[in-house]
């Protein structure tokens, strides 16, 4: 049974087709990596997931549930969790209060500026920073924190939902290789106890080719393959797109 289940997805900005005619399946335990030259459409597709963006067109089902027109915030409640390219965390707070707010949230507290937010879900947050590494680091502030580290508690955070589905937009993006390494590696760890899917997209090729079970590969908006790591490699579309022209685009077949 699919996890997620991507379906026919198009979106257009003006006379632009940014995804068009997307579809792929992610299955729980999973980690899928999407790839393609920038203007892919990744991104596009990530924020359609993810409820940021409505598709024109398509599909998205989560758990066979169908999840199009939802807002963010109620796909998140679902169970759908999120990593950004870019990793945005409160600095002036710290490492164990950002992982407190998100699980404030999630539990849908609310506190008036009298109440003491600050012991909700203490040992909670302590144990999800443990996971990633960062309990040690606990009540340091966010803004002092090396770069690698705060990609460690927006993990954190992204896990505070509980999901079963994590979204990682370019999760190693500024990153140093051993920083790469071990993120993924965490990654994976967590992929294999929580039993959750991961679609995620990375420039990063030794990243993608590491870690990744099966990979999808976007160019101009188009599906043109997906598989595992030995098909991909070979396959003679997606090294047009990487390694030559790239404009002769064909359309992958599921």
């Amino acid at each position: 049974m699919s996890l997620l289940v991507v379906d026919r997805l198009c979106k257009s900005f003006g006379g632009v087709r940014a995804v068009d005619d997307v579809s792929f399946s992610l299955a729980p335990g999973e980690l899928l990596a999407m790839i393609g030259p920038n203007g892919a459409g990744k991104t596009t597709c990530f924020n359609m997931i993810n409820g940021q963006l409505a598709a024109d067109s398509g599909r998205v089902l989560l758990h066979d549930a169908d999840i199009s027109r939802l807002p963010p915030r109620e796909i998140w409640k679902r169970g759908v969790g999120r990593t950004f390219q870019i990793a945005a965390t409160f600095a002036s707070l710290t490492v164990v209060e950002n992982v407190q707010m998100a699980l404030i949230s999630h539990a849908g507290r609310l506190y008036r500026m009298w109440s003491r937010a600050a012991a909700f879900e203490r040992e909670k947050a302590l144990a999800l920073l443990a996971q990633v590494g960062m309990a040690e680091q606990a009540d340091r502030p966010c803004g002092v924190l090396a770069y690698g580290d705060v990609k460690r508690v927006e993990l954190a955070i992204a896990l505070a939902n509980e999901p079963k589905l994590l979204l990682m937009d370019e999760p190693t993006a500024g990153m140093a290789p051993k920083e790469r390494n071990e993120l993924m590696a965490l990654t994976r760890k967590l992929v294999v106890e929580r039993g959750i899917g991961v679609l995620f997209t990375e420039h990063s090729m030794d990243v993608v080719f590491g870690y990744a079970d099966r990979l999808v590969v976007l160019a101009r908006g188009k599906l043109i393959a997906q598989g595992d790591v030995d098909a991909i490699r070979n396959d003679p579309n997606v090294r047009a797109v990487y390694f030559g022209s790239g404009k002769t685009v064909e359309r992958a077949r599921a």
